[in-house]
């Protein structure tokens, strides 16, 4: 029997105020945003309005709403990545069950602590691997499960991050710098690292990792760079970086084009002209890519032994054109050539003519990670109704497997690729 959820929102960044917040509303007889939390007063006076809010459930950070104990069933945890594990632990002592923002933490044992503590007070926690519940990576997942290319033997998988996505999320952005929030192999690509895991049902036996801050460094800056895109830069018009073309000029990504979602509304909270105008010239979305403090990778490669001797080799770049997702799956009897940019799925059985599935004509809602995002909280309501989780909702014990996996590599890419045994690292 369904039942209607009372939900707690703390962040409310592009995650939590334009993700989650109106995904609420929008259920209706499933769930009801009740509380809210955020350390920019404008946006807390924005939902609190927009939802109906009683103002004594509005707090001006998530530790205020925590110290006001339990005022709904489910609490969505959206904060930046190293506020998450303290504000999960304090939630589930307090009776929330979890809907908690990637990554859980940079920190393997704060990871296990926090699967630790939901198992031991029956807590119910999922984290937001959003990929798996796309009708992509479901389509991926029958097609593997049923057998059709047999055994699994090698991945190669890309993640084409965008060069745009790069210069705003992890060069210029929140992502920039590991100290303050992850690894951009944890930040981004844990993911990933989950994803691979689900599809091939295995674990990681070993890993090793390469890659760098390649390019988004002073030493990189075209001559006449200035400090800020708007400050008479002579590097400008050959610049692809430029601040200006991406959030101003732009077709997809620029306020001119009438554009005001993500990642217009991270650098203004109401994008306008003049308010991205100000932004740009003020903030630190301005800044000239190669005179940030950003010291992220902006490219890796990951080479992965599974259990079994399967292999995956899987790149991330910064340096595309597009935000997509791509896969080679190479088995016993076929190979799967998917990319998530197109929709598009090849399945190549040996000796057999090629079977292309579009996904598009499998699915009417793509919004919110190829459709991922209400899948996955709608997903997490029924096993909230139920006690039964399906096979697409991630088990926190698993969720945390991905992160030790993506951690590894790190320590392996700055060991200088040696190999670690996954199931020995600490961290």
């Amino acid at each position: 029997m369904q039942r209607k959820y009372s939900v707690a929102i703390v962040g409310l960044g592009s995650r939590g105020k334009d993700t989650y917040a109106p995904m609420i509303a929008e259920l209706g007889d499933r769930a009801q945003l009740v509380a809210i939390a955020d350390i920019d007063p404008e946006k807390v006076a924005e939902v609190r309005e927009r939802y109906g809010i009683a103002p004594e459930n509005c707090f001006d950070s998530a530790e205020a709403l925590l110290a006001a104990g339990k005022l709904a069933d489910v609490m969505f945890i959206c904060t930046q990545d190293k506020q998450h594990v303290p504000q999960a632990m304090s939630a589930l002592k307090l009776g929330y069950d979890l809907v908690l923002e990637k990554p859980i933490s940079p920190s393997v044992r704060e990871c296990k602590a926090v699967a630790a503590l939901a198992a031991e007070l029956g807590r119910k926690v999922i984290v937001c691997h959003v990929l798996r519940y796309t009708p992509f990576f479901g389509k991926l997942y029958e097609l593997l499960n049923a057998g059709g290319i047999g055994e699994v033997v090698s991945i190669q998988g890309v993640e084409n991050v965008g060069y745009y996505h790069m210069a705003h999320s992890f060069v210029r952005g929140n992502w920039r710098r590991e100290d303050e929030t992850s690894p951009m192999i944890l930040a981004k690509c844990c993911h990933d690292m989950d994803m691979l895991l689900w599809l091939t049902g295995k674990s990681c036996k070993r890993v090793s990792s390469f890659g760098s801050l390649h390019h988004f460094r002073r030493e990189n800056a075209p001559a006449g760079a200035a400090l800020r895109c708007l400050d008479g830069c002579d590097a400008k018009a050959d610049c692809p970086y430029d601040a200006e073309k991406i959030y101003v000029t732009n077709a997809k990504t620029g306020v001119a084009s009438g554009r005001t979602g993500w990642p217009l509304d991270v650098v203004a909270l109401h994008p306008t002209m003049d308010s991205i105008y100000e932004a740009l010239r003020h903030g630190a979305y301005g800044r000239c890519v190669y005179h940030c403090d950003n010291d992220v990778v902006d490219n890796q490669v990951v080479s992965m032994e599974l259990d079994g001797g399967s292999t995956v080799s899987y790149v991330m770049s910064g340096f595309t054109q597009s935000i997509s997702r791509e896969l080679k799956i190479m088995g016993t009897r076929g190979e799967i050539v998917a990319d998530m940019g197109t929709n598009l799925i090849t399945v190549k059985r040996f000796g057999e003519a090629d079977e292309v599935i579009d996904v598009r004509k499998l699915a009417a809602d793509f919004s919110g990670h190829g459709g991922g995002d209400k899948r996955m909280v709608l997903e997490f309501f029924d096993m909230m109704d139920t006690g039964v989780m399906s096979e697409r909702l991630t088990t926190l014990e698993r969720s945390v497997e991905s992160h030790v996996l993506a951690l590894a590599a790190e320590k392996s890419r700055k060991c200088g690729g040696t190999p670690i045994t996954v199931a020995d690292f600490e961290g």
